[in-house]
């Protein structure tokens, strides 16, 4: 088989015979929601990464790997949360008569850790760990702010610049390399762990969860992890090894307590890596090679073993060469 003066052998020619009718089920899976509710969440693929920064005494750095899983794109919207205690009875949180925060597309704020574990349960998903939110919020080129490493005013909302929380949607060009938003300012999130200022120094390195039980504040108790700053908090909080805390029952600092989920992917990498992988046919089958290749790399960061895959890869690259 030729193509574009490219001379393919009899395997690769059978190989490619499929292309038509798996281009035809990844049209049709798309266009009848076979991925639905995919496009509110971002993948954070499997792989390493730098947690904490020298800058904070809380967070030495220190390397993790963690497996790969979904996050909200967005932090949880008043809309959201609504159809929640609609559909369970659960009692509506701090603030919820306030009009200047409880539009349906402002995140919900006001609630507790308990909340917001009770809430992601509901969507079958659960809260991040704070590894999981520290890796989404700085992307793969490990920033100090999601955007970036210099920090930028008119990209989040915080320092009481806007003297209320934006919409979950705000700032796009502030979202983080994973394309997750307002992972600095708007609302301070939960995440799944335990504070302790010392457990960096002695966390596991494969998927931590945070310490077992928490550091104890004197008469304060016990503190679960905040991440991301708020509206009225200042810049440095926004940084993405930034660490805060509260009691898990506490609804009302300020009023900037808020939450986004994530879940595991590990019951739904099949179905993004065949996504993945048959895009890369799509773009073979167009002669777009530098677009086949970051398809079929993505399916190889969730399958790396994948000899179709690999295989698929090489015969890119060989088109690529050819051109």
């Amino acid at each position: 088989m030729k193509m574009e003066g490219i001379t393919f052998d009899s395997k690769t020619n059978s190989f490619l015979l499929g292309l038509t009718s798996l281009l035809g089920f990844l049209l049709f899976s798309l266009s009848t929601g076979h991925a639905k509710g995919a496009e509110e969440m971002a993948l954070i693929p499997h792989g390493e990464f730098t947690m904490g920064d020298a800058m904070h005494y809380d967070s030495p750095p220190h390397q993790v790997v963690l497996d790969a899983y979904y996050i909200d794109k967005y932090e949880v919207s008043n809309a959201r949360y609504a159809k929640f205690m609609e559909a369970t009875g659960h009692a509506a949180p701090a603030y919820w008569d306030n009009r200047t925060l409880n539009k349906p597309k402002q995140p919900v704020v006001g609630v507790n850790w308990f909340d917001a574990t009770a809430f992601c349960g509901w969507e079958g998903k659960r809260l991040p760990t704070e590894a999981e939110w520290e890796k989404a919020a700085k992307g793969p080129d490990a920033n100090h702010y999601p955007w970036g490493h210099e920090y930028a005013e008119e990209k989040s909302n915080c320092c009481q610049n806007v003297r209320t929380t934006s919409d979950v949607d705000a700032y796009p060009e502030g979202a983080s390399g994973y394309g997750v938003l307002n992972m600095g300012g708007n609302v301070y999130e939960w995440v799944q762990d335990w504070y302790d200022p010392k457990y960096f120094k002695k966390s596991q390195a494969l998927n931590p969860r945070g310490p077992e039980k928490a550091y104890k504040w004197g008469a304060m108790g016990e503190m679960k992890v905040l991440r991301g700053g708020s509206w009225f908090a200042p810049s440095s909080s926004q940084h993405t090894s930034h660490r805060f805390w509260n009691k898990p029952e506490n609804n009302s600092y300020g009023i900037g307590l808020g939450f986004r989920c994530a879940k595991n992917a590990s019951g739904n990498v099949t179905e993004e890596t065949q996504q993945a992988f048959m895009q890369s046919l799509i773009f073979m089958g167009s002669k777009k090679t530098d677009e086949a290749l970051v398809s079929i790399n993505t399916a190889l960061e969730l399958d790396p073993e994948n000899t179709e895959f690999l295989e698929t890869k090489a015969m890119i690259l060989k088109m690529a060469s050819n051109k």
